[in-house]
């Protein structure tokens, strides 16, 4: 479902952007504002970033191989890191340098009136882009806020859309009030001021992308309510004395891998064993779905002097 979606809104968002920016350019030609030449490059950027989160979708989808026994999911947070540096360089900073050389050589608008419908129209399908992104979350994000949608999402694609699309408009608004103080007034500041508070938006957009994506490149667990389900499965059965410990990691948006040392009695047949190990992991998939790579192995909890386990445990149960 979150593959899908993905797909759906960053479509969405590329054919939005392609558009847009043949408009700004060619406005920017025609008027020399310059607030729309960097809204020009900012949808061009934005373009080429939804392009590289389409191709990482599908090399994420390769089956795994002997060099990568665990497959190529995290390749769509590796494309996601890239995305966030992109909207950095080309957008941000160049939209900066061109606030501030517009400051330093201010020109008059000519026919000002373009820019400010070719925005009218970018604005319009900016947000057409934005509520597919939202529509396409929502069943995602559940009862969570935006702001924990975005940092705790596992699949990248539908965060870097969703603040690409908001920064997309704001970035309008800021170069509409510019050049509209600009057709006014007569003033180009206004222009170069919109300019660079484009870049700044983008810049800090950029930073946010960079952090949540670099945090999956190296390697989240699951989330506390995943772990919990999970410990309370193993725990629950009947054939287990303890949860020893057990860790977790996403290897991909849609796969993660679960690790578990687990306490059987003393006493228990090693078929009887491997019996209880099958079922842990089949209840643990039907609960946790994304579980699909589960590694449990199996221990026996010894209790000391002091009748606490000699290794230390998550939960224990049935030890007396």
């Amino acid at each position: 479902m979150s593959t899908q979606g993905g797909t759906r809104a960053i479509v969405a968002a590329l054919l939005a952007n392609l558009g847009i920016a043949a408009t700004k350019f060619v406005a920017w030609g025609f008027s020399g504002a310059v607030s729309m030449l960097a809204e020009g490059v900012h949808s061009l950027a934005d373009s080429g970033n939804q392009i590289l989160l389409l191709v990482g979708g599908k090399r994420a989808a390769r089956s795994a191989t002997a060099t990568h026994p665990f497959g190529y999911g995290r390749e769509r947070y590796f494309y996601a890191f890239i995305v966030s540096i992109i909207l950095f360089t080309i957008g941000g900073v160049f939209s900066i340098y061109e606030g501030i050389d517009k400051l330093q050589h201010p020109h008059p608008l000519e026919l000002w009136w373009l820019p400010m419908i070719v925005l009218t129209v970018s604005i319009v399908l900016e947000a057409f882009s934005l509520r597919t992104a939202v529509k396409e979350s929502n069943p995602i994000r559940g009862n969570a806020s935006w702001v924990q949608f975005i940092r705790r999402a596992k699949a990248p694609e539908l965060p870097v859309v969703l603040l690409e699309d908001l920064a997309a408009l704001l970035g309008l608004v800021f170069a509409f009030v510019g050049i509209g103080l600009t057709a006014l007034t007569g003033l180009g500041v206004f222009d170069a001021v919109g300019t660079l508070l484009i870049g700044a938006l983008l810049i800090a957009v950029a930073v946010i992308l960079g952090i949540e994506t670099k945090s999956l490149l190296v390697g989240e667990g699951a989330r506390p309510e995943d772990v919990d389900t999970i410990s309370r499965v193993i725990t629950s059965s009947p054939h287990v004395t303890a949860l020893i410990h057990m860790k977790t990691l996403y290897l991909g948006p849609d796969e993660m891998l679960v690790a578990a040392k687990v306490g059987f009695g003393a006493t228990a047949k090693l078929a009887d064993v491997a019996a209880a190990i099958d079922a842990l992991e089949a209840d643990i998939r039907a609960n946790v779905p994304v579980a699909r790579v589960i590694y449990i192995e199996p221990d026996v909890v010894r209790k000391t002097k002091n009748s606490t386990p000699s290794t230390e445990s998550i939960v224990v149960r049935g030890l007396d």
